[in-house]
C-alpha cells in the first residue's frame, strides 16, 4: 500500500477519550454483551466499570496487587483475575466483592462462560480452572476442576461450549467445556515466536492467535483437509526503513460481533481493521500515542474501545499517559468489500 493511500485509509482522531482512566498500564478492556458498559482492569491495581456513551466511572474496585484480566458476568457485575493469585467476583450496584477461589500463581485470564454458567480462569502456575459464582459457601465449595496445562497461560477465548488456551511455549489446548477431562485438540502455533493473544471467530469456526513477532494466523477447529487447508499467516505491524524492518508485538485482537471482521492492535500504536476472509487490511487507524494494550467491539458492532497503554516492550520508560478511547466504528471500516465479479469472456 503507497504511503498516500494508507494515509487516506487512517481515520481521523482516536475517538472520545475517557475521563478518569486508570493510572498504570490496562491490562484489559471489555464492553458488556448488554450495553455500552465498559470494564477495566489495570495494573494500577483497580478494577473500573465505566458508563461509555456517558463517559462516567460507575465504580471502582481496589486489590492488593495488578489486575491482569477481568469480564463481564451480567451488566453490573464481573470477574477479576489478579497478580496476587486471587479470583474475585465484584458486584458493582452493591460495591461488593468476594472472593471465587485462588490459584499458586498470578492469574492472566479470566473468562464468564454463558453456555456453562462457569468462570474460567487461566493462571501462570500452568493451570486452568473452573469455577461455579453460585458457590455461596466458600472458595473449596466453587471450584469445578482443574486442569493441567504444559505450560504458564497467556491468553484464553471462548465460543459457545469451546475453550482456547494458549500457554508459554506456543502450545494450544483446545477444550469443549462438557468434558474438561482432557483437550480435544492438542496443537502447536503456527507461529514460530510467543503468543501474546488468542481470539476465537464469532461463527465458532476457530481462531486467530497472534504473536510478539508482528504476525496473526488464522487457525480452523475442523480437522478435516479441505478446513486444516484454508488456515494462513499474515505479516502487520511492522516498518520498514531504509530497507530495515521494525517488528511489534501484536497484543491485541478483537472481532466485530456482526460482520466477522476484526481488529488488532500493536506496539507501534497502530489499530488495523482485517477482512480475514478475503485476506485484506479493510483499515488503519491513525496512530496512537502509545502501545495498543487492548481492543474491545460493543455488542452491536458501533463502538471500538482502544487501550493507549505502553505495555513494558522497551522495559521501563518514560511514555505517555494511559487512555482509553472510545471510537464511533463507520459501517466502510468493518464492512468486508463483495468482490469484484470477473464479467464472463
Amino acid at each position: 500500500m503507497s504511503a498516500a493511500a494508507a494515509a487516506a485509509t487512517a481515520a481521523v482522531g482516536s475517538g472520545k477519550e475517557l475521563a478518569n482512566p486508570p493510572s498504570d498500564g490496562i491490562s484489559n478492556l471489555r464492553f458488556s454483551n448488554h450495553s455500552n458498559n465498559l470494564l477495566v482492569s489495570s495494573w494500577d491495581k483497580t478494577v473500573r466499570l465505566y458508563e461509555a456513551d456517558a463517559n462516567v466511572l460507575k465504580g471502582e474496585f481496589v486489590h492488593p496487587g495488578a489486575v491482569l484480566d477481568c469480564c463481564f458476568h451480567d451488566d453490573s457485575s464481573g470477574f477479576s483475575a489478579g497478580a496476587d493469585h486471587t479470583v474475585r467476583r465484584l458486584v458493582f450496584s452493591s460495591a461488593k466483592e468476594d472472593v471465587l477461589g485462588r490459584h499458586d500463581g498470578p492469574v492472566r485470564c479470566v473468562e464468564y462462560s454463558y453456555a456453562a454458567g462457569q468462570v474460567i480462569t487461566g493462571s501462570w502456575d500452568k493451570t486452568v480452572k473452573c469455577w461455579d459464582p453460585r458457590g455461596v459457601s466458600g472458595p473449596e465449595r466453587t471450584l469445578v476442576g482443574t486442569y493441567t496445562q504444559p505450560e504458564r497461560v497467556y491468553s484464553m477465548s471462548l465460543v459457545g461450549n469451546r475453550l482456547v488456551v494458549a500457554t508459554a511455549g506456543r502450545h494450544v489446548n483446545i477444550y469443549d467445556l462438557r468434558n474438561m477431562s482432557q483437550p480435544e485438540q492438542k496443537r502447536d502455533s503456527s507461529l514460530k515466536y510467543q503468543t501474546r493473544c488468542v481470539r476465537c471467530f464469532p461463527n465458532g469456526t476457530g481462531y486467530a492467535l497472534s504473536s510478539v513477532e508482528g504476525r496473526v494466523s488464522m487457525e480452523f477447529f475442523d480437522l478435516s483437509e479441505s478446513a486444516q487447508s484454508k488456515k494462513y499467516a499474515f505479516k502487520c505491524h511492522r516498518k520498514s526503513e531504509a530497507g530495515r524492518d521494525t517488528v511489534y508485538p501484536v497484543n491485541a485482537i478483537a472481532f466485530h460481533p456482526i460482520y466477522g471482521t476484526f481488529a488488532t492492535g500493536g506496539c507501534d500504536g497502530f489499530v488495523n481493521v482485517w477482512d480475514g476472509t478475503n485476506k485484506k487490511r479493510l483499515y488503519q487507524y491513525s496512530k496512537y500515542a502509545s502501545s495498543i494494550a487492548a481492543l474491545s467491539f460493543s455488542k452491536d458492532g458501533h463502538l471500538l474501545a482502544v487501550a493507549s497503554s505502553y505495555t513494558y516492550e522497551e522495559g521501563e520508560k518514560s511514555h505517555e499517559p494511559d487512555s482509553i478511547f472510545i471510537r464511533t466504528v463507520n459501517e466502510v471500516e468493518v464492512k468486508p468489500k463483495p468482490k469484484a465479479l470477473t464479467a464472463p469472456q
